[in-house]
C-alpha cells in the first residue's frame, strides 16, 4: 500500500527536523549532557513536527548507540520505536482517551520499569483534550514520576492546558516553518523521488501550507498523484481550487478599486471551483478580520495564526486600505452572511454585498487603496474636479468645460485642478469667496499644511479671514485634515500695480466666464 509523503519522509533524527533548530539545539544538548526532564510540553500549530520530535527524543533516550551520536536511527531500537512496535514507547491519543478511567489505566503503569529499554516514554499527543478530571488525575503522577519515566504531551491549544500542568512542565514552542525551509525540504523530496516541479509551483504549495510541513507535504503528494513528471504551478492552482490567500486579497483589491467586473467573474470562478458561498463569506471575513489586527498590532502573527510570509502580505495590503473600509466590509459581509443561512440563493447575496462594497468606494470616496504620495494624492482630487464641474452645472453661472480642465498643463494639473475644486464647493459659503480664485494659487502641499500665495497683501488678509473654511474645504477633497499657511507675492520691480476693487474683480471674472456676480 502507498505511503503518503508526510509519513514515508518524516524524519528519524533531529537533523532532520525542519525549522525548529531552537529546540533541536535544547534537546540535542540535554541529551549529551544527561540532563533531560521528566515531563515536556510541545506547543504549536499543527504539521510543525511535535509528534516527529517526540518520537526522536523517545529514541535519543533508549538508541543502543554513543551518547554523542544519539538517537543513531539505525539501531535495533530506533527501528523499533518507528515501527511502532518498541514496548517502552507508549503512544496515546488524548481526543479519544480522555476521561479519567483512562488517566486511572495510565498511572498503574507508569508503577512498571522499562523492560526494554533504558527509558519509558509516553507520548500523549493533543492533551488538551483531557477532561478536567483527567488533568487533576495526571498531576501527581507529572509532576513526581517513577525514575526512568518520561512524559511529553503535544498540544495545538496550549491556552487550554491547565496552568497546574503548564507548571510541571518543560514548555518547547514549535514555530511555523519558513517558505525557504520548507520549498528546500520539498526540492530535496521531489529530487530523491525524480519529480521535476518549478520554483513557482513550490512557492504556492509553501505559502498555502501555511508554516505546516504536513499541510506543504500533502499538497505535493496531490501534484506527484495526478501523473504529472513535471509539476507546474498550474497544476498546483488546480488542486487548490483558487482559495486561498491569493485570493482574498486580490478580491479585496477590485472590490476597493470599484472594479465590479472583475471582482464578480473572479467570483464566479471560485464558486466553479467547488467553493461553498458561505464558507468564501466565512473566509473573506477573517481576511478583513487579519488586515484589521495588522493594522494596530507590531506582531500579529501569533494572534493571526499565519506564517510570517502570509503575514507581510497581509500587512502589504493593509497599509493602503483604510480602516473604515475594513470596517464597513465585516459589518456587510456578517449580515450577508447571517442573512445566507437562511436563503436559497447565497450566491446572489454575496454578489449583492460585493456590488455595493465597491460601489461605495466610488460614491462615498471611501476606503480607496491609493499610494501615500502626494501628486497621487492630488490627481485624485484633481479628477474629482473633472466630475464636479461636469455634473454639478445647471446654468452658465458654474459650468466649466471638460475640454478646458483637460487643457490644462499635466505639470500644474495637481494643484490648480485641487485648487479650482475647493472653490467650486466654496461658492455656496458666501457669494465673494470666488474671488480668491484668480488672487489666490496653491503653491505647497505636505501631509502637515498647505501654503496660499495670494497675489497682494488685502488679498491676504482676506485669505487669513477665510483660514478655516479652506481648511474644511481642503479637508474634504484630500481626507485629511491640514493647516493652512499663506504668504504674498512680492511688489514688481516698476512698482505695485493699482489694487482693484470687488466690483472691478466680479467684473472682471465674469466676463471672462460669461456670467453675473453680485458682490456682498
Amino acid at each position: 500500500m502507498y505511503t503518503a509523503l508526510y509519513r514515508s519522509f518524516r524524519p528519524e533524527t533531529f537533523d532532520g527536523i525542519l525549522g525548529q533548530e531552537h529546540i533541536v539545539k535544547i534537546l540535542k544538548n540535554q541529551l549529551k549532557t544527561g540532563t533531560t526532564g521528566h515531563a515536556y510540553l510541545f506547543c504549536g500549530t499543527r504539521g510543525t513536527g511535535k509528534t516527529s520530535t517526540a518520537r526522536i527524543l523517545a529514541k535519543g533516550m533508549n538508541c543502543l548507540s554513543e551518547e554523542g551520536k544519539r538517537p543513531c536511527g539505525i539501531c535495533s531500537n530506533c527501528v523499533s520505536i518507528r515501527e511502532g512496535t518498541f514496548i517502552d514507547v507508549i503512544e496515546i491519543d488524548a481526543a479519544s482517551n480522555n476521561g479519567v478511567d483512562n488517566i486511572r489505566e495510565l498511572r498503574e503503569s507508569v508503577k512498571y520499569p522499562p523492560a526494554a529499554g533504558r527509558c519509558k516514554v509516553y507520548i500523549i499527543d493533543e492533551v488538551h483534550m483531557l477532561s478536567s478530571g483527567a488533568f487533576n488525575a495526571l498531576l501527581k503522577t507529572l509532576e513526581e514520576p517513577p525514575d526512568n519515566i518520561m512524559f511529553i504531551l503535544a498540544t495545538t491549544e496550549s491556552q487550554k492546558i491547565p496552568a497546574t500542568i503548564l507548571s510541571r512542565c518543560l514548555r518547547l514552542d514549535f514555530k511555523r516553518v519558513p517558505e525557504n525551509t520548507m520549498r528546500q525540504g520539498m526540492r530535496d523530496i521531489c529530487s530523491q523521488m525524480e519529480v521535476k516541479i518549478s520554483e513557482a509551483a513550490l512557492g504556492l504549495i509553501a505559502s498555502n501550507a501555511d508554516g505546516s510541513v504536513r499541510d506543504a507535504l500533502s499538497l505535493l503528494d496531490q501534484c506527484i498523484s495526478s501523473g504529472e513528471n513535471n509539476v507546474i504551478r498550474e497544476h498546483v492552482i488546480e488542486i487548490l481550487g483558487t482559495a486561498g490567500d491569493e485570493v482574498f486579497i486580490e478580491m479585496t483589491d477590485l472590490v476597493a478599486h470599484n472594479q465590479i467586473e472583475d471582482a464578480l467573474l473572479l467570483l464566479n470562478r471560485i464558486i466553479a471551483d467547488g467553493k461553498d458561498v458561505r464558507q468564501f463569506i466565512k473566509d473573506w471575513i477573517a481576511h478583513f478580520r487579519s488586515l484589521m489586527m495588522t493594522k494596530f498590532i507590531k506582531n500579529p502573527e501569533d494572534i493571526l495564526n499565519m506564517s510570517m510570509e502570509n503575514v507581510e502580505r497581509i500587512r502589504r495590503q493593509s497599509d493602503e486600505t483604510e480602516l473604515s473600509f475594513i470596517k464597513d466590509s465585516i459589518i456587510r459581509l456578517s449580515q450577508t452572511l447571517s442573512d445566507a443561512k437562511w436563503s436559497t440563493q447565497p450566491r446572489i447575496l454575496l454578489e449583492l454585498c460585493i456590488v455595493k462594497l465597491a460601489t461605495d468606494q466610488s460614491g462615498k470616496e471611501k476606503a480607496q487603496l491609493i499610494s501615500t504620495g502626494l501628486i497621487q494624492k492630488g490627481e485624485a482630487a484633481a479628477d474629482r474636479l473633472i466630475s464636479v464641474s461636469n455634473t454639478k452645472a445647471t446654468g452658465t453661472s458654474t459650468h466649466l468645460e471638460s475640454s478646458h480642465a483637460e487643457s490644462i498643463d499635466k505639470n500644474s494639473l495637481d494643484y490648480d485642478r485641487l485648487w479650482n475644486a475647493v472653490f467650486e464647493e466654496g461658492e455656496a459659503l458666501k457669494g465673494s469667496f470666488n474671488l480668491l480664485r484668480d488672487r489666490t494659487s496653491l503653491k505647497k502641499l505636505n501631509d502637515i499644511s498647505f501654503t496660499v500665495e495670494a497675489s497682494d497683501e488685502t488679498i491676504l488678509h482676506y485669505v487669513k479671514e477665510n483660514a478655516s473654511n479652506l481648511e474644511k474645504l481642503m479637508e474634504k477633497h484630500i481626507g485629511k485634515k491640514l493647516h493652512m499657511e499663506c504668504c504674498s507675492i512680492a511688489a514688481a520691480d516698476d512698482g505695485h500695480e493699482k489694487e482693484k476693487t470687488a466690483e472691478e474683480l466680479a467684473n472682471e471674472i465674469g466676463n471672462k466666464f460669461g456670467i453675473h456676480i453680485d458682490v456682498d
